[in-house]
């Protein structure tokens, strides 16, 4: 299968290709030529498969440059005992129409890791397959979760190095000792003066940064991407909306063939728009509902077709979604119209902040999305009362999902939906016990063992003792000299 990008459909690459570019040189996302079907009885077949077999399935749709065997061979690495769950994303039911899908169970306790674990296997593979020399470099922004699971996957791997920039007051403190924390010798993490916005941008404007290329191509470097624009991140996100699915059959609250709703927290639009994917190749999807905080531009997107992030921006206890631009809405709107519409929409938002996309496009938008956000009173209060009430622990980004949710079954809509919980609750400790009444003044490490002591429930293994660890990164810069931090990382380590 040939991949394009979302500004040059006349270009195509391979898989390999697409996957070790990352960002296509144009500035557009890589997108596959055409969506493989999945048939009813495929996923009757999928049903009796573990996780991991579902996601080999899944995934040789799209990489047909990959034998079978190579793609078992990075499940298996992926998906093994670095994941505290034997079935990697389980799905808890809460009640007969909500399960609840656990993204959370990887090294780094956050939905980013069932694509982290993968991409590092896909890319280095990629890059073999093209007879690449040079060793890559992969540039993350990151609102707390991509940044540390990014790190975690490309630590100490041959041939790679990985630079991770976050705003420095717009991760949790869990987050931030996580990254700053981080083992491996190839690796760089640097904090950026703004919010998460103005890293993303500052990553994308190296991408584009043809003089920069050469700069570190004479140092026998080139970049990549491990964020949500890399395919090869986006893909293995699909596999999980088809075993949420399967769970859902295998446990009796649906009959096979029948539809569910989906209900994602999500700000960068990756997570989501892998659910969309998913239903394209048949899943019997009926609804994807996006689920935002108060940055709710997404909401504002699919309910009246103007995409405008020109107002505030809010610091929340859902740091991840704490977005304003949200990069993977471009995939959706390229598969919508085309090309010469999206080249012009992403100008104007360069330009002005805004775009409108009209009432055709809105209209295949809302056939497939329904949306609502969350304040953050609601999804505190959400937290405390699913606990009290079913003795079920959430954070806040799913908190936040929750409530879009119950919003959605106060007004009589019950049908059976997969709430999918982005992150463990121990990696907004803070937020948590402030939400259930308990004390939450006190370092992140701490905040920890105050969950963990006020509710029962077992913190994650790599979530404890981070204050034992040492920090080895402190540095922050400025967005505009973000490529002063990467061209001085990439010259010691050659």
């Amino acid at each position: 299968m040939k991949y394009y990008s979302t500004r040059d459909k006349s270009k195509t690459v391979t898989a390999a290709q697409a996957i070790a570019q990352g960002l296509a040189s144009d500035g557009g996302l890589f997108l596959p030529e055409s969506i493989p079907s999945v048939s009813i009885d495929d996923i009757s077949e999928m049903c009796s498969m573990d996780y991991r077999s579902r996601a080999v399935y899944i995934m040789a749709k799209y990489l047909d440059e990959f034998s079978e065997q190579e793609l078992k061979g990075f499940v298996s690495e992926a998906y093994a005992d670095n994941y505290d769950d034997e079935k990697i994303a389980p799905t808890r039911f809460l009640d007969d129409n909500t399960g609840v899908l656990e993204l959370f169970h990887g090294p780094t306790c956050a939905f980013k890791d069932m694509a982290l674990q993968m991409l590092p296997r896909l890319l280095t593979a990629s890059l073999k397959k093209l007879g690449e020399k040079r060793e890559v470099c992969i540039l993350v922004a990151t609102s707390g979760d991509t940044g540390k699971a990014a790190l975690e996957g490309f630590a100490d791997v041959q041939d790679t190095s990985i630079a991770v920039f976050y705003p420095r007051d717009g991760v949790s403190d869990v987050q931030k000792l996580q990254m700053t924390t981080q083992r491996g010798e190839n690796v760089c993490v640097c904090s950026v003066e703004g919010n998460f916005d103005d890293a993303q941008t500052g990553v994308k404007l190296i991408f584009s940064d043809k003089d920069f290329a050469e700069k570190l191509d004479k140092s026998g470097v080139f970049l990549s991407s491990a964020n949500s624009i890399n395919w090869g991140r986006l893909l293995p996100q699909l596999a999980y909306y088809f075993s949420a699915y399967c769970d859902f059959v295998n446990a009796g609250k649906i009959k096979l063939g029948d539809e569910i709703d989906f209900c994602v927290p999500t700000g960068n639009f990756g997570d989501i728009l892998a659910g969309w994917y998913a239903k394209k190749m048949g899943l019997p999807v009926r609804k994807l509902i996006c689920a935002s905080n108060c940055n709710n531009v997404l909401t504002d997107f699919i309910n009246t077709g103007v995409y405008d992030k020109n107002r505030p921006f809010h610091t929340t206890i859902s740091p991840s979604m704490d977005i304003l631009v949200s990069s993977n809405l471009e995939r959706l709107l390229f598969m919508l119209s085309d090309d010469s519409s999206v080249c012009t929409w992403m100008q104007q938002l360069k330009e002005t902040g805004r775009y409108d996309v009209g009432e055709k496009v809105l209209a295949g938008v809302r056939a497939d999305f329904d949306c609502g956000y969350a304040e953050d009173a609601q999804a505190k209060a959400a937290i405390k009362t699913l606990f009290e009430q079913c003795g079920y622990l959430m954070d806040t980004h799913t908190a936040d999902a929750y409530v879009v949710l119950a919003d959605k079954r106060a007004k009589g809509d019950c049908f059976p939906t997969v709430l999918v919980s982005t992150a463990s609750p121990f990696k907004f400790a803070d937020s948590v016990l402030d939400a259930l009444g308990k004390p939450s003044d006190m370092p992140g490490a701490q905040l920890v063992s105050a969950l963990e002591a006020a509710t029962g429930v077992k913190a994650p293994a790599p979530l404890t003792g981070l204050d034992k660890k040492q920090v080895r990164f402190t540095q922050c810069t400025a967005k505009e000299n973000m490529p002063d931090v990467v061209l001085d990382f990439a010259s010691k380590r050659r």
